[in-house]
């Protein structure tokens, strides 16, 4: 069974990836037998969904680039988990982000191949309450396009998800609050998929 964190940031090995490495450490910590991965965007070369219909026809594009391993990866049936991990850009979600939920409609078209796995979202804004609720509702709407179960960052904050604050004066790394939601994030993610899955 494999949790997969996705960083949807343009800049690599940042702020966004930290956060959802800490998250994905907390289910190790959690479930050491659950195995994680964290895929960067940052490098990938991907642009959104033209709407060709090509992938009513399996899991494929029309688009050659590099998307294709993560549709394949995301469709592999030991995944039972999937954490979205953005920065807030203007008040909600990266392009890196967009395309990316809007690329796995092969997914959708051919099965609902992300039926019933859990899916949480991590939002890391520049100040503290600069958007990250709202850009996490925006992500968690596609996943329930998927027919996804979405959860929260649970007890005892229970809110949308993870919220993380990179313009700590500190340094992200002291944002003591926010990495606690994205590492409750990832226990809650693990915690309900093996529920479902087991």
């Amino acid at each position: 069974m494999k949790i997969i964190g996705v960083s949807c940031s343009p800049r690599k090995g940042k702020t966004t990836f930290y956060a959802l490495d800490q998250c994905l450490q907390a289910v190790k910590e959690t479930w050491p037998e659950m195995d994680t991965a964290l895929w960067e965007l940052a490098d990938l070369k991907f642009g959104g969904c033209l709407a060709c219909g090509q992938c009513a026809k399996g899991l494929k594009c029309s688009q050659e680039d590099d998307f294709g391993p993560i549709v394949t990866g995301l469709a592999d049936p030991d995944v039972i988990g999937l954490i979205v991990a953005t920065p807030v850009y203007l008040g909600t979600m990266t392009s890196q982000c967009k395309a990316f939920l809007d690329r796995c409609v092969p997914l959708r078209r051919n099965g609902f191949l992300l039926h019933n796995k859990v899916g949480g979202v991590i939002a890391v804004g520049g100040v503290r309450n600069g958007g990250q609720d709202l850009t996490i509702q925006a992500v968690q709407a596609s996943m329930l396009v998927q027919d996804m179960v979405i959860v929260s960052d649970g007890r005892p904050t229970a809110h949308f998800g993870g919220t993380v604050w990179s313009g700590h004066p500190e340094g992200v790394g002291h944002d003591a609050f926010g990495l606690t939601t994205a590492r409750n994030l990832g226990k809650r993610v693990a915690e309900v998929a093996l529920k479902l899955h087991l």
